[in-house]
């Protein structure tokens, strides 16, 4: 995936798709993430080849967006897949101008929009989870007393 030939013989061009600001060459799948797909996304191709396949699909046609307009952790695919990733420069690597190409690692799939309400709004379901946790510890630090 990270080199395609180019018409003349013998040179090659670094294969990459721009994502925001970053120049991604390479997808790592964490074994989470993978976990996740297979619980939260699809049960039939679970593979991390049959994964990334599907993001390079969605990469090099543009459906893959991020989810915050400033934030670039959290990414959302064919407008309902979230997932996070994390991105790091390739040593060794570069674009044909000299610039960094970077390798994409999705840290895990939190799901689908469609069927996870929650996921419409991340930031009120996280402060909503904290709270709902800290009022299950004072409760909980009521009852020891």
């Amino acid at each position: 995936m990270k080199d395609a030939t180019m018409e003349r013989w013998s040179t090659y061009e670094p294969f990459y798709v721009e994502l925001g600001r970053y120049k991604v060459s390479d997808i790592v799948i964490t074994n989470h993430a993978r976990m996740r797909w297979e619980s939260r996304v699809e049960s039939k191709k679970t593979g991390y080849a049959d994964i990334c396949a599907f993001l390079w699909e969605r990469l090099k046609k543009g459906r893959i967006e991020p989810y915050y307009r400033k934030e670039e952790d959290v990414y959302v695919v064919d407008d309902d897949l979230v997932m996070v990733a994390e991105f790091s420069e390739m040593e060794d690597e570069t674009d044909l101008a000299g610039g960094p190409v970077h390798k994409m690692i999705v840290v895990t799939f939190l799901g689908r929009m469609s069927e996870t309400m929650e996921l419409r709004d991340l930031r009120t379901y996280y402060s909503w989870l904290r709270h709902s946790r800290r009022m299950t510890l004072v409760k909980s630090a009521r009852k020891r007393r």
